[in-house]
Protein backbone atom coordinates (compact mmCIF):
# COMPACT_ATOMS: atom_id res chain seq x y z
CA UNK A 1 0.00 0.00 0.00
CA UNK A 2 0.96 3.12 -0.96
CA UNK A 3 1.85 5.88 2.38
CA UNK A 4 -0.56 8.80 2.58
CA UNK A 5 1.10 12.79 2.98
CA UNK A 6 -0.06 12.28 6.33
CA UNK A 7 2.52 9.16 6.99
CA UNK A 8 5.24 10.98 4.74
CA UNK A 9 5.20 14.23 7.23
CA UNK A 10 5.47 12.47 10.45
CA UNK A 11 9.43 12.63 10.39
CA UNK A 12 9.94 16.04 9.66
CA UNK A 13 7.36 16.73 11.73
CA UNK A 14 8.70 14.34 14.88
CA UNK A 15 12.16 15.87 14.33
CA UNK A 16 10.95 19.80 14.34
CA UNK A 17 8.81 18.49 17.89
CA UNK A 18 12.12 17.50 19.17
CA UNK A 19 14.26 20.82 18.25
CA UNK A 20 11.40 22.30 19.60
CA UNK A 21 11.06 20.41 22.69
CA UNK A 22 14.76 20.72 23.50
CA UNK A 23 16.27 22.75 26.60
CA UNK A 24 17.10 26.56 25.15
CA UNK A 25 20.94 26.07 26.73
CA UNK A 26 21.30 22.52 24.58
CA UNK A 27 19.83 24.15 21.23
CA UNK A 28 22.92 26.78 21.43
CA UNK A 29 25.45 24.77 22.54
CA UNK A 30 24.24 22.69 19.22
CA UNK A 31 24.20 25.68 16.82
CA UNK A 32 27.47 27.09 18.70
CA UNK A 33 28.98 23.65 17.43
CA UNK A 34 27.92 23.97 13.77
CA UNK A 35 30.47 25.51 11.13
CA UNK A 36 28.63 24.65 7.55
CA UNK A 37 29.64 28.72 6.12
CA UNK A 38 31.99 29.86 8.60
CA UNK A 39 34.71 30.08 5.84
CA UNK A 40 32.09 31.87 3.43
CA UNK A 41 31.31 34.17 6.05
CA UNK A 42 34.87 35.11 6.86
CA UNK A 43 35.96 35.61 3.34
CA UNK A 44 33.00 38.18 2.26
CA UNK A 45 34.36 40.62 5.67
CA UNK A 46 38.31 40.46 4.39
CA UNK A 47 37.17 41.48 0.98
CA UNK A 48 35.26 44.11 2.53
CA UNK A 49 37.97 45.27 4.69
CA UNK A 50 40.53 44.93 1.61
CA UNK A 51 37.68 47.32 -0.13
CA UNK A 52 37.80 49.47 2.65
CA UNK A 53 41.73 49.99 3.29
CA UNK A 54 41.81 49.93 -0.06
CA UNK A 55 39.53 53.19 -0.60
CA UNK A 56 40.84 54.80 2.35
CA UNK A 57 44.80 54.89 0.77
CA UNK A 58 43.01 56.10 -2.47
CA UNK A 59 41.85 59.25 -0.84
CA UNK A 60 44.99 59.31 1.06
CA UNK A 61 46.76 59.09 -2.64
CA UNK A 62 44.71 61.79 -3.80
CA UNK A 63 45.52 64.20 -0.95
CA UNK A 64 48.68 64.09 -1.22
CA UNK A 65 49.10 64.86 -5.74
CA UNK A 66 47.05 67.49 -4.28
CA UNK A 67 49.35 68.52 -1.63
CA UNK A 68 52.55 68.66 -3.88
CA UNK A 69 50.97 70.24 -6.46
CA UNK A 70 49.90 73.38 -4.22
CA UNK A 71 53.34 72.96 -2.51
CA UNK A 72 55.26 73.29 -5.83
CA UNK A 73 53.35 76.11 -6.29
CA UNK A 74 53.65 77.62 -3.65
CA UNK A 75 57.23 77.37 -3.47
CA UNK A 76 58.01 78.55 -7.22
CA UNK A 77 55.89 81.60 -5.95
CA UNK A 78 58.47 82.59 -3.10
CA UNK A 79 61.82 81.98 -4.35
CA UNK A 80 60.70 84.39 -7.39
CA UNK A 81 59.27 86.89 -5.10
CA UNK A 82 61.99 87.30 -2.84
CA UNK A 83 64.42 87.60 -5.45
CA UNK A 84 66.52 90.99 -4.59
CA UNK A 85 66.43 91.74 -8.38
CA UNK A 86 62.58 91.64 -8.78
CA UNK A 87 61.20 94.70 -9.20
CA UNK A 88 57.46 93.93 -8.88
CA UNK A 89 55.92 93.50 -5.61
CA UNK A 90 56.36 90.86 -4.40
CA UNK A 91 53.08 89.40 -3.12
CA UNK A 92 51.80 90.55 -6.72
CA UNK A 93 54.18 88.44 -7.84
CA UNK A 94 52.79 85.34 -5.40
CA UNK A 95 49.32 86.40 -6.55
CA UNK A 96 50.34 85.91 -10.50
CA UNK A 97 51.83 82.64 -10.04
CA UNK A 98 48.78 81.23 -8.15
CA UNK A 99 46.56 82.38 -11.26
CA UNK A 100 48.43 80.74 -13.71
CA UNK A 101 48.28 77.76 -11.81
CA UNK A 102 44.43 77.94 -11.49
CA UNK A 103 44.79 78.02 -7.59
CA UNK A 104 44.07 81.50 -7.07
CA UNK A 105 41.23 80.61 -4.34
CA UNK A 106 43.72 78.36 -2.72
CA UNK A 107 45.83 80.98 -1.77
CA UNK A 108 45.70 81.95 1.95
CA UNK A 109 48.28 84.32 3.62
CA UNK A 110 51.55 86.55 1.77
CA UNK A 111 53.44 88.26 4.27
CA UNK A 112 56.79 89.88 3.03
CA UNK A 113 59.54 90.81 5.29
CA UNK A 114 61.48 93.39 3.17
CA UNK A 115 65.27 95.01 4.59
CA UNK A 116 68.52 96.61 3.54
CA UNK A 117 69.86 93.60 2.54
CA UNK A 118 67.43 90.68 2.54
CA UNK A 119 63.43 90.20 1.38
CA UNK A 120 61.77 87.44 3.19
CA UNK A 121 58.29 85.70 1.55
CA UNK A 122 56.35 83.57 3.93
CA UNK A 123 53.25 81.75 1.92
CA UNK A 124 50.18 80.11 3.27
CA UNK A 125 47.92 78.31 0.74
CA UNK A 126 44.90 75.76 1.81
CA UNK A 127 42.31 73.55 -0.49
CA UNK A 128 39.53 71.27 1.20
CA UNK A 129 39.29 67.95 -0.86
CA UNK A 130 36.49 66.08 -1.38
CA UNK A 131 36.81 62.10 -0.09
CA UNK A 132 35.28 59.32 -2.02
CA UNK A 133 35.65 56.42 0.50
CA UNK A 134 36.68 57.62 4.09
CA UNK A 135 33.75 60.20 4.02
CA UNK A 136 31.82 57.39 5.41
CA UNK A 137 33.68 57.10 8.37
CA UNK A 138 32.75 60.93 9.27
CA UNK A 139 35.44 62.73 7.00
CA UNK A 140 33.77 63.89 4.46
CA UNK A 141 36.56 66.53 3.36
CA UNK A 142 40.32 66.47 3.91
CA UNK A 143 42.72 69.54 4.64
CA UNK A 144 45.45 70.02 1.72
CA UNK A 145 48.03 72.46 3.40
CA UNK A 146 51.06 74.56 2.06
CA UNK A 147 53.69 76.35 3.45
CA UNK A 148 57.02 78.10 2.03
CA UNK A 149 59.08 80.66 2.78
CA UNK A 150 62.06 81.86 0.75
CA UNK A 151 64.79 84.49 1.43
CA UNK A 152 67.15 86.13 -0.35
CA UNK A 153 69.85 87.91 2.53
CA UNK A 154 72.51 89.73 1.47
CA UNK A 155 74.61 89.42 4.49
CA UNK A 156 78.38 91.31 5.42
CA UNK A 157 80.55 89.86 2.99
CA UNK A 158 84.18 90.51 2.94
CA UNK A 159 86.09 89.63 -0.88
CA UNK A 160 89.31 89.14 -1.64
CA UNK A 161 89.65 89.37 -5.54
CA UNK A 162 93.13 88.21 -6.55
CA UNK A 163 94.07 88.63 -10.19
CA UNK A 164 96.48 86.98 -11.78
CA UNK A 165 98.83 89.86 -14.02
CA UNK A 166 101.83 87.98 -15.10
CA UNK A 167 103.49 87.87 -18.88
CA UNK A 168 101.37 85.26 -19.87
CA UNK A 169 98.27 87.26 -19.21
CA UNK A 170 99.44 89.06 -22.63
CA UNK A 171 98.55 86.37 -24.52
CA UNK A 172 95.22 85.90 -26.28
CA UNK A 173 93.59 88.99 -25.02
CA UNK A 174 93.96 87.08 -21.44
CA UNK A 175 94.27 90.04 -19.44
CA UNK A 176 91.14 92.11 -21.79
CA UNK A 177 88.69 88.80 -20.81
CA UNK A 178 89.62 88.90 -17.55
CA UNK A 179 89.23 92.62 -16.97
CA UNK A 180 85.24 91.85 -18.97
CA UNK A 181 84.56 89.35 -16.25
CA UNK A 182 86.02 91.69 -13.14
CA UNK A 183 83.26 94.25 -14.05
CA UNK A 184 80.60 91.81 -14.19
CA UNK A 185 81.42 90.10 -11.00
CA UNK A 186 81.63 94.00 -9.67
CA UNK A 187 78.16 94.67 -10.94
CA UNK A 188 76.65 91.72 -9.53
CA UNK A 189 78.22 91.90 -5.92
CA UNK A 190 78.46 95.77 -5.61
CA UNK A 191 74.64 96.73 -5.96
CA UNK A 192 72.71 99.76 -4.40
CA UNK A 193 70.68 97.70 -2.27
CA UNK A 194 74.71 96.01 -0.64
CA UNK A 195 76.07 99.48 -0.23
CA UNK A 196 78.03 99.29 3.19
CA UNK A 197 77.57 95.86 3.50
CA UNK A 198 80.20 94.26 0.84
CA UNK A 199 83.42 95.06 0.72
CA UNK A 200 86.24 94.24 -1.81
CA UNK A 201 89.83 94.10 -1.47
CA UNK A 202 91.42 93.25 -5.11
CA UNK A 203 95.07 91.93 -5.24
CA UNK A 204 96.90 91.76 -8.39
CA UNK A 205 99.84 89.98 -8.29
CA UNK A 206 102.08 88.70 -10.90
CA UNK A 207 105.85 87.41 -9.38
CA UNK A 208 105.20 89.43 -6.11
CA UNK A 209 102.69 91.53 -4.42
CA UNK A 210 102.71 95.38 -4.10
CA UNK A 211 101.10 95.96 -0.59
CA UNK A 212 101.68 99.92 -1.69
CA UNK A 213 102.71 102.58 1.28
CA UNK A 214 99.37 103.18 3.08
CA UNK A 215 99.41 99.26 4.10
CA UNK A 216 103.34 98.53 4.30
CA UNK A 217 103.61 102.05 6.36
CA UNK A 218 101.11 100.47 9.05
CA UNK A 219 103.04 96.63 9.29
CA UNK A 220 105.88 96.05 11.74
CA UNK A 221 108.64 96.05 8.06
CA UNK A 222 112.20 95.75 8.06
CA UNK A 223 112.41 98.73 5.49
CA UNK A 224 115.09 99.01 3.59
CA UNK A 225 114.43 101.59 0.84
CA UNK A 226 111.22 103.26 -1.04
CA UNK A 227 111.11 102.15 -4.58
CA UNK A 228 108.48 99.84 -4.18
CA UNK A 229 106.55 97.97 -1.60
CA UNK A 230 106.45 94.19 -1.24
CA UNK A 231 107.58 91.65 1.57
CA UNK A 232 109.36 88.51 1.30
CA UNK A 233 107.83 86.28 3.72
CA UNK A 234 109.38 82.84 4.86
CA UNK A 235 107.65 79.50 4.53
CA UNK A 236 106.67 79.31 7.62
CA UNK A 237 104.55 82.10 7.05
CA UNK A 238 102.33 80.60 4.84
CA UNK A 239 100.83 78.00 7.40
CA UNK A 240 98.81 80.55 8.70
CA UNK A 241 96.96 83.08 7.12
CA UNK A 242 97.13 86.04 10.17
CA UNK A 243 100.03 88.66 9.54
CA UNK A 244 100.90 89.59 12.94
CA UNK A 245 101.92 92.99 14.36
CA UNK A 246 104.28 91.16 16.31
CA UNK A 247 106.31 89.55 13.51
CA UNK A 248 109.07 91.89 11.67
CA UNK A 249 109.08 90.91 7.79
CA UNK A 250 111.70 91.90 5.33
CA UNK A 251 110.76 93.87 2.88
CA UNK A 252 111.55 92.71 -0.72
CA UNK A 253 114.52 93.71 -2.57
CA UNK A 254 113.93 96.29 -5.86
CA UNK A 255 115.97 94.82 -8.83
CA UNK A 256 115.27 94.11 -12.12
CA UNK A 257 115.86 90.51 -13.43
CA UNK A 258 116.07 90.29 -16.97
CA UNK A 259 118.19 87.11 -18.36
CA UNK A 260 119.08 88.12 -21.48
CA UNK A 261 120.59 91.44 -20.03
CA UNK A 262 120.61 93.03 -23.72
CA UNK A 263 119.95 96.56 -22.28
CA UNK A 264 119.07 98.46 -18.79
CA UNK A 265 115.59 98.43 -18.98
CA UNK A 266 114.37 98.54 -15.59
CA UNK A 267 110.41 99.34 -15.73
CA UNK A 268 109.40 95.76 -14.90
CA UNK A 269 111.39 94.69 -11.32
CA UNK A 270 109.76 91.46 -9.80
CA UNK A 271 108.35 93.39 -7.08
CA UNK A 272 105.72 95.51 -9.01
CA UNK A 273 106.36 99.22 -8.86
CA UNK A 274 102.75 101.27 -9.94
CA UNK A 275 100.08 102.91 -8.05
CA UNK A 276 97.64 100.32 -10.03
CA UNK A 277 99.02 97.26 -9.19
CA UNK A 278 99.29 98.13 -5.51
CA UNK A 279 96.69 96.32 -3.45
CA UNK A 280 93.18 98.43 -2.80
CA UNK A 281 91.51 97.10 0.35
CA UNK A 282 88.11 96.99 1.56
CA UNK A 283 86.84 99.28 -0.97
CA UNK A 284 82.95 99.83 -2.34
CA UNK A 285 83.94 101.84 -4.94
CA UNK A 286 82.80 99.79 -7.94
CA UNK A 287 84.15 102.50 -10.37
CA UNK A 288 87.38 103.20 -8.80
CA UNK A 289 88.02 99.65 -8.68
CA UNK A 290 86.95 99.22 -12.32
CA UNK A 291 89.31 102.01 -13.23
CA UNK A 292 92.30 100.24 -11.72
CA UNK A 293 91.53 96.97 -13.29
CA UNK A 294 91.14 98.28 -16.42
CA UNK A 295 95.18 99.77 -16.18
CA UNK A 296 96.36 96.41 -15.40
CA UNK A 297 99.06 95.68 -17.55
CA UNK A 298 100.66 92.18 -18.20
CA UNK A 299 104.32 91.58 -16.39
CA UNK A 300 106.73 89.32 -15.17
CA UNK A 301 106.15 85.83 -13.52
CA UNK A 302 103.65 83.95 -11.37
CA UNK A 303 103.52 83.60 -8.02
CA UNK A 304 100.21 82.08 -7.34
CA UNK A 305 100.88 81.61 -3.47
CA UNK A 306 102.03 85.12 -3.11
CA UNK A 307 98.21 86.35 -4.21
CA UNK A 308 96.79 84.01 -2.44
CA UNK A 309 98.80 85.04 1.29
CA UNK A 310 98.05 88.69 0.56
CA UNK A 311 94.36 87.73 -0.06
CA UNK A 312 93.66 85.53 2.78
CA UNK A 313 95.22 87.87 5.00
CA UNK A 314 92.71 90.64 4.68
CA UNK A 315 89.82 88.13 5.74
CA UNK A 316 92.10 87.41 8.86
CA UNK A 317 90.66 89.74 12.12
CA UNK A 318 94.73 90.46 12.44
CA UNK A 319 94.40 92.44 9.86
CA UNK A 320 91.73 95.02 11.54
CA UNK A 321 94.49 97.21 13.22
CA UNK A 322 95.81 97.98 9.51
CA UNK A 323 92.55 98.57 8.47
CA UNK A 324 90.88 100.88 11.12
CA UNK A 325 93.82 102.73 10.63
CA UNK A 326 93.54 103.47 6.71
CA UNK A 327 89.45 104.11 7.88
CA UNK A 328 90.72 106.56 10.81
CA UNK A 329 93.04 108.51 7.68
CA UNK A 330 89.68 108.29 5.68
CA UNK A 331 91.40 106.02 2.68
CA UNK A 332 88.50 103.26 3.97
CA UNK A 333 85.06 104.08 4.13
CA UNK A 334 83.93 104.53 7.51
CA UNK A 335 80.79 101.48 6.88
CA UNK A 336 84.03 99.07 7.28
CA UNK A 337 85.58 99.88 10.20
CA UNK A 338 86.51 96.94 12.36
CA UNK A 339 86.74 94.85 8.85
CA UNK A 340 87.54 91.85 8.89
CA UNK A 341 85.02 90.67 11.45
CA UNK A 342 85.22 87.31 13.65
CA UNK A 343 85.54 84.56 12.21
CA UNK A 344 82.57 83.99 15.17
CA UNK A 345 80.44 86.85 13.20
CA UNK A 346 77.78 84.91 11.46
CA UNK A 347 76.63 87.48 9.87
CA UNK A 348 79.89 88.19 7.78
CA UNK A 349 80.95 85.37 4.60
CA UNK A 350 84.64 85.35 4.08
CA UNK A 351 85.48 84.69 0.37
CA UNK A 352 88.54 84.82 -1.55
CA UNK A 353 88.46 84.54 -5.56
CA UNK A 354 91.47 83.72 -7.20
CA UNK A 355 92.37 83.50 -10.80
CA UNK A 356 95.51 82.77 -12.41
CA UNK A 357 95.83 81.65 -16.50
CA UNK A 358 99.25 79.52 -15.91
CA UNK A 359 101.23 78.08 -12.67
CA UNK A 360 104.00 79.32 -10.07
CA UNK A 361 106.82 80.15 -11.87
CA UNK A 362 110.89 80.53 -10.78
CA UNK A 363 111.74 83.29 -8.76
CA UNK A 364 115.08 84.86 -7.95
CA UNK A 365 116.58 87.24 -5.71
CA UNK A 366 120.03 88.99 -5.02
CA UNK A 367 122.20 87.65 -2.69
CA UNK A 368 122.20 89.43 0.99
CA UNK A 369 125.94 90.17 0.59
CA UNK A 370 125.44 92.16 -2.76
CA UNK A 371 122.08 93.91 -1.04
CA UNK A 372 123.08 95.21 2.57
CA UNK A 373 123.52 98.84 2.15
CA UNK A 374 122.03 101.68 0.96
CA UNK A 375 124.59 102.13 -1.94
CA UNK A 376 123.86 98.71 -3.33
CA UNK A 377 119.92 99.39 -3.03
CA UNK A 378 120.50 102.09 -5.04
CA UNK A 379 122.95 100.25 -7.44
CA UNK A 380 120.57 97.90 -8.16
CA UNK A 381 117.83 100.10 -8.57
CA UNK A 382 120.02 102.15 -11.41
CA UNK A 383 120.90 98.91 -13.24
CA UNK A 384 119.20 95.52 -14.34
CA UNK A 385 120.76 92.87 -12.50
CA UNK A 386 122.01 91.04 -15.83
CA UNK A 387 123.14 93.52 -18.01
CA UNK A 388 125.45 94.72 -15.20
CA UNK A 389 126.61 91.03 -14.88
CA UNK A 390 127.23 90.72 -18.50
CA UNK A 391 129.30 94.35 -18.76
CA UNK A 392 130.79 94.04 -15.36
CA UNK A 393 131.67 90.58 -13.77
CA UNK A 394 133.41 87.65 -15.31
CA UNK A 395 130.57 84.49 -16.18
CA UNK A 396 132.71 82.82 -13.74
CA UNK A 397 131.01 84.40 -11.17
CA UNK A 398 127.29 85.27 -12.06
CA UNK A 399 125.96 82.59 -9.79
CA UNK A 400 127.74 84.33 -6.75
CA UNK A 401 125.34 86.93 -7.29
CA UNK A 402 122.08 85.36 -6.87
CA UNK A 403 120.34 82.48 -5.76
CA UNK A 404 116.79 80.68 -6.57
CA UNK A 405 113.96 81.44 -4.13
CA UNK A 406 111.23 79.95 -5.68
CA UNK A 407 110.31 77.15 -8.10
CA UNK A 408 107.04 75.55 -9.44
CA UNK A 409 107.09 72.91 -6.93
CA UNK A 410 107.97 75.05 -3.81
CA UNK A 411 105.33 77.14 -4.85
CA UNK A 412 102.25 74.41 -5.29
CA UNK A 413 103.11 73.38 -1.74
CA UNK A 414 103.34 76.82 -0.16
CA UNK A 415 99.90 77.66 -2.31
CA UNK A 416 98.84 74.21 -0.81
CA UNK A 417 99.44 74.99 2.77
CA UNK A 418 98.12 78.78 2.46
CA UNK A 419 94.66 77.49 1.12
CA UNK A 420 94.44 74.94 3.90
CA UNK A 421 94.94 76.85 6.33
CA UNK A 422 92.08 79.66 5.28
CA UNK A 423 89.64 76.63 4.51
CA UNK A 424 90.44 75.52 8.51
CA UNK A 425 89.06 78.85 8.99
CA UNK A 426 86.05 78.39 6.91
CA UNK A 427 86.63 81.01 4.06
CA UNK A 428 85.04 80.40 0.84
CA UNK A 429 87.68 80.11 -1.64
CA UNK A 430 87.13 80.12 -5.50
CA UNK A 431 89.23 79.40 -8.08
CA UNK A 432 89.79 79.38 -11.58
CA UNK A 433 92.52 78.07 -14.01
CA UNK A 434 92.08 80.32 -17.18
CA UNK A 435 94.03 78.10 -20.38
CA UNK A 436 95.63 76.54 -17.87
CA UNK A 437 97.34 73.31 -18.93
CA UNK A 438 96.77 70.01 -17.53
CA UNK A 439 99.19 69.46 -15.64
CA UNK A 440 98.11 73.02 -13.61
CA UNK A 441 94.90 71.74 -12.53
CA UNK A 442 95.91 70.05 -9.24
CA UNK A 443 97.08 72.79 -7.71
CA UNK A 444 94.04 75.12 -7.92
CA UNK A 445 91.40 72.61 -7.80
CA UNK A 446 93.07 71.22 -4.39
CA UNK A 447 93.14 74.94 -3.67
CA UNK A 448 89.47 75.52 -3.75
CA UNK A 449 86.71 75.01 -1.35
CA UNK A 450 84.98 72.07 -2.93
CA UNK A 451 85.18 70.67 -6.64
CA UNK A 452 82.21 72.61 -7.35
CA UNK A 453 84.53 75.93 -6.43
CA UNK A 454 86.71 75.16 -9.11
CA UNK A 455 86.38 76.55 -12.81
CA UNK A 456 88.53 75.72 -15.58
CA UNK A 457 87.55 78.24 -18.37
CA UNK A 458 88.64 79.22 -22.01
CA UNK A 459 88.05 82.69 -23.49
CA UNK A 460 84.92 84.45 -22.64
CA UNK A 461 83.85 81.83 -20.22
CA UNK A 462 85.82 83.60 -17.70
CA UNK A 463 82.56 85.83 -17.66
CA UNK A 464 80.62 82.79 -17.31
CA UNK A 465 82.47 81.71 -14.00
CA UNK A 466 82.91 85.16 -12.59
CA UNK A 467 78.74 85.39 -12.96
CA UNK A 468 78.21 82.35 -11.30
CA UNK A 469 80.48 83.25 -8.15
CA UNK A 470 78.57 86.32 -7.59
CA UNK A 471 75.20 84.71 -8.11
CA UNK A 472 76.65 82.25 -5.72
CA UNK A 473 78.06 84.83 -3.31
CA UNK A 474 74.58 86.41 -3.56
CA UNK A 475 72.51 83.39 -3.32
CA UNK A 476 69.32 82.50 -2.97
CA UNK A 477 67.55 79.90 -0.81
CA UNK A 478 64.74 77.82 0.29
CA UNK A 479 65.02 77.73 4.14
CA UNK A 480 61.48 76.00 4.39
Amino acid sequence: MGRTNKDMEMPVNDTVSKWVALPLRKRLTRFAREDDGLVTILALFMIMMMIAVGGIQLDFMRHEMERSRLQAVSDRAVLAAADLDQMRDPKTVVEDYFAKSGMTEFLSNVVVDDGLNFRTVTVDASKNMDTQFIGRFGFPTLEVPAHSQAEERVAKVEISLVLDISGSMATNNRLGEVQNAADIFLDTVLKDENQDLISVSLVPYSEQVNAGPLIMDRMNVNRKHDYSHCIDFDNGDFDSIAMNSSTRYNQMQHFQWNYDGRNNYRDDTVCPRYDYERITPFSQNKRTLKNQIDDLVPRAGTSIFLGMKWAAAMLDPAFRDINNSLVNAGYVDREFYNRPASYTDSETLKTVILMTDGANDNSYRIRSNYYDSDSEYVHWNKYNLWWYLRREVDSRYWGYFYYHKYNKTLGNTLLSNICDAAKAKRIVIWSIGFEVDDEDVPAMQDCASSPSHFFRVEGVELSEAFRAIARQINQLRLTQ
